[in-house]
């Protein structure tokens, strides 16, 4: 294009080498610059809408949570009320407290509270503790009431009633074995805790 001179050509080739530079220039720029900017806009566009989109989830998730911590704090509350249940730990001093203050209360005597060895079953372990009660019989069953009225699960096994020797004050004499259990596997310590 040493010289491009359209002074003396008719007006319509001014038109179509204009419109032939113009196309020229139209092109390398759709070609080079707009196809890139174009790219670049649905990719920003595609992310908006993620975003958008977890904007939105994360609404969702926050109108819910305190429907999820209600259910949580009713999960812990029933949580807790499993473990006076079955608890995870022996709670030797507050085994003996209790059946202590069922003692008290009633008019019978502990002869015997002999703790014994773990027994580890599926997915709790068993603590048997060997008992030996004196009273009467009217007394052993409230006994054996309240022992069913504790929130920890006690169960009595291979219980044996015999009459108490005569001119003592208490009228019988029951042996039996108390089970309480502990969530996971508990080994023997010394100390009893």
């Amino acid at each position: 294009m040493a010289g491009l001179d359209l002074q003396d050509k008719p007006w319509y080739v001014a038109l179509i080498v204009g419109l032939v530079l113009s196309g020229g220039l139209f092109y390398a720029l759709e070609t080079y610059v707009f196809k890139e900017l174009r790219r670049d806009i649905e990719n920003d566009t595609k992310q908006l809408e993620e975003l958008n989109q977890k904007i939105a989830q994360g609404k969702r998730v926050a109108e819910e949570l305190p429907v999820f911590q209600e259910r949580s704090a009713m999960l812990d509350q029933e949580f807790q009320r499993l473990l006076r249940i079955l608890p995870t730990e022996r709670q030797t001093d507050e085994l003996i407290k209790r059946i202590k203050s069922l003692a008290e209360r009633g008019g019978f005597r502990f002869a015997t509270f002999q703790p014994q060895a773990f027994a580890k079953q599926d997915f709790y372990t068993e603590w048997p503790i060997n008992v030996q009660l004196e009273g009467s019989y009217h007394e052993l069953a409230l006994f054996f009431d309240r022992l069913a009225r504790f929130s920890r699960i006690i169960n009595v096994d291979s219980m044996q009633v015999s009459s108490a020797p005569a001119g003592r004050q208490h009228t019988i004499s029951s042996r039996f074995t108390m089970k309480t259990f502990i969530y996971g596997d508990v080994q023997d310590q010394p100390g009893g805790r």
